[in-house]
């Protein structure tokens, strides 16, 4: 019995007995739903997912309904999910679907790979599972269980680790059984083989795994060479029009919170004076509220919050289209974190 075939067979012993069969995704499986899920799962654990998943698919239920809809509606769908550049390739993504394939997905991993903010692991996910193509797969959870499994040196996020693991990846992947196989490789990584405390014991992989024979599991994957985030700052203003309404204005579809909704960004109170200066041609009082951090993956930033009572609402604000937002009937817009947070204050 070779390494290949061993492998693949006790991973599958252990998927009849254990593996998840019952994810929203996992039913009525289609290239699309399998994609959305897929997209949906990258950086998001499971539990966060399903409720976005189930109503994401009753407003979209296909390809067809979400390459149709506006941009803002996908967004505000996608609101909490982070990492929003998933939400607005996914929209593209559907897209390129409907005008060159018709809505039907391509059945090759490199022409699904090619499409917006799908790359070669989500592309073989998707043809694995829902097209019963051999196809292999390296997210997160499969990177653990393999560098795990042949205690692989360094950091998965280099070039070198990375096609080692796409080799090994490629190599175990059977000629049958595609979507259990896939499906397995994903579940031992997310509910046995986990960041801390991998429940080795369990583990059906356990008496072959170096990582566990080292004595150190945990220690594989080796973690990515700390840096320090630098730490960044900037003030939101909040300009609030009789009725509570808050000016919103639409940011740039690339860089932080692209394409979301959010409050006018400026670098502290001085310039927020000048900027009322420049699209009112006034002075006005200005508030500032509680100072918070938030966190991104490459820096942390610092918001201070200006509030700022105008006594009418001015029909335009300069160049910018802007929308004045009414938290008592809120719109369908992507809106950024921060903003979700200062809604939610008590005297907003």
């Amino acid at each position: 019995m070779t390494q290949a075939f061993s492998f693949s067979d006790v991973v599958l012993a252990w998927y009849q007995q254990h593996g998840r069969k019952h994810l929203p995704w996992q039913q009525q499986i289609s290239p699309y739903r399998v994609w959305v899920s897929e997209i949906m799962l990258q950086q998001t654990q499971v539990a966060t997912v399903i409720p976005y998943f189930e109503r994401f698919m009753q407003r979209f239920p296909d390809v067809f309904s979400l390459a149709r809809a506006e941009q803002d509606e996908v967004l505000h769908l996608w609101t909490g999910l982070g990492y929003y550049a998933r939400g607005r390739n996914l929209h593209a993504c559907a897209q390129q679907i409907v005008e060159q394939y018709q809505g039907e997905f391509p059945a090759s991993v490199e022409q699904l790979a090619a499409l917006p903010g799908i790359g070669r692991s989500t592309a073989g996910a998707i043809a694995a599972i829902s097209m019963g193509i051999r196809a292999a797969i390296l997210d997160g959870n499969v990177k653990r269980v393999l560098t795990r499994f042949y205690a692989i040196e360094g950091w998965p996020g280099t070039t070198a680790v990375q096609k080692q693991l796409w080799d090994i990846a490629e190599r175990l992947t059977p000629d049958h059984s595609h979507r259990e196989y896939t499906q397995t490789m994903m579940d031992l990584g997310a509910t046995l083989c986990t960041r801390s405390k991998p429940a080795c014991g369990i583990c059906p992989l356990q008496p072959r795994c170096k990582g566990y024979q080292s004595g150190k599991p945990s220690q594989f994957p080796n973690s990515k060479p700390k840096k320090e985030k630098p730490e960044k700052h900037t003030a939101l203003l909040m300009l609030e029009a009789p009725g509570g309404l808050l000016y919103l204005e639409q940011r740039p579809q690339t860089g932080i919170w692209g394409g979301l909704w959010s409050f006018p960004e400026v670098s502290d109170e001085q310039a927020a004076r000048l900027w009322l200066k420049q699209q009112f041609g006034m002075e006005a009082d200005i508030e500032p509220l509680q100072r918070f951090r938030h966190t991104f993956s490459h820096y942390h930033l610092h918001i201070q919050p200006l509030k700022i009572r105008l006594s009418h609402q001015p029909g335009h604000i300069g160049e910018q289209s802007g929308h004045w937002y009414n938290p008592r009937q809120p719109s369908e817009l992507g809106l950024a974190a921060p903003v979700k947070k200062l809604l939610h204050l008590s005297d907003i």
